[in-house]
């Protein structure tokens, strides 16, 4: 019996990094980005070494933070670069950084979260130290996403300043996206969610559908406790390596 199709729904550049390494592994894999990503024209630049360390929640917040500090990433003076998963480390080395500043979880752990960062970078962080936090904003640049990490940034005695460099909407389908995402929705393809907001923002793109015969995997418990309280019938975790991501979509399928 054939591979359902794989519906791919991260940022469209990640998307079709994951498109092309899922139809390299036989499966049928689309994007249908649920998140775009767009730049925040009056983000002020911070010069990168006003702080000990820079924690890039993605890849997207690398690429627009050195579009604007382009040339410094290879300059001795670039502080310790945190990265939550190998996207963002990729992103990071793309742009210069040199291995030996970026700290991040090993490429086979567990999750790829601010928990599995902190346990990396908790030693660096003394009274006093400055942490800037770059991130995605919403439509009016305000700050989105989890504070767990500057909570506890904060209470090792350090500071965090934020920093939005980017901002994250909601899609908008044409005909194309409406039957891919209905198609999703009937069960006949899986979704394969690496955010939460991702699953938001279908919902919103799509009020009153009903999601029970839908299928997807996810890469956190969190997101799969998300698509759960949308609806969704049948929801798989799975680790966010490719090897297991095959594994779990084709279990679910």
């Amino acid at each position: 019996m054939p591979v359902r199709r794989v519906i791919v729904t991260r940022p469209a550049r990640e998307a079709q990094r994951w498109v092309d390494a899922l139809r390299t592994a036989g499966l049928d894999a689309v994007a249908l980005p649920l998140i775009i990503i767009d730049a925040w024209p009056q983000a002020v630049g911070t010069p990168p070494d006003r702080h000990d360390a820079l924690m890039f929640v993605s890849a997207a917040a690398v690429q627009h933070f050195f579009a604007v500090h382009a040339g410094s990433a290879d300059q001795a003076g670039i502080p310790r670069c945190w990265a939550t998963g190998p996207g963002t480390t990729r992103a990071l080395l793309e742009a210069g950084v040199p291995a030996a500043r970026i700290d991040a979880p090993p490429e086979d752990a567990a999750q790829f979260d601010s928990e599995a960062l902190w346990t990396r970078v908790q030693p660096q962080v003394r009274p006093g130290a400055r942490v800037l936090i770059l991130r995605g904003g919403d439509a009016a640049g305000r700050a989105t996403g989890r504070d767990w990490l500057a909570r506890q940034v904060e209470a090792a005695g350090g500071v965090v300043d934020t920093q939005v460099v980017y901002r994250r909407l909601p899609p908008t389908f044409d005909a194309e996206g409406t039957r891919l995402a209905m198609e999703g929705a009937r069960g006949e393809a899986t979704w394969l969610f690496s955010s939460s907001e991702a699953i938001a923002n279908l919902c919103r793109a799509l009020p009153g559908t009903a999601w029970h015969a839908a299928r997807a995997v996810t890469t956190h418990a969190r997101i799969a406790q998300a698509a759960q309280a949308a609806g969704f019938g049948l929801v798989h975790t799975s680790a966010p390596t490719m090897a297991a991501l095959v594994a779990s979509i084709e279990s679910a399928g």
